[in-house]
């Protein structure tokens, strides 16, 4: 019982740093930008406001 838990958790841990080693690679080569770059930078305001889609009567194209 015990062995088959350090099994899977043993597995779980080869995986994580399998797909970290990936993501690395990944990035290296320009296919992916995952850690260099923060979080995208937010409008203030949202760009489409509810109250305009709401009025839009519905079956009416643009």
């Amino acid at each position: 019982m015990v062995m088959d838990v350090l099994i899977a958790l043993g597995f779980a841990v080869v995986v994580l740093v399998i797909a970290d080693r990936l993501l690395l690679l990944l990035e290296s080569h320009g296919h992916l930008n995952w850690r260099r770059n923060g979080r995208k930078k937010l409008p203030a305001e949202p760009g489409v406001d509810l109250e305009r889609l709401l009025d839009e009567p519905v079956g009416e194209s643009r």
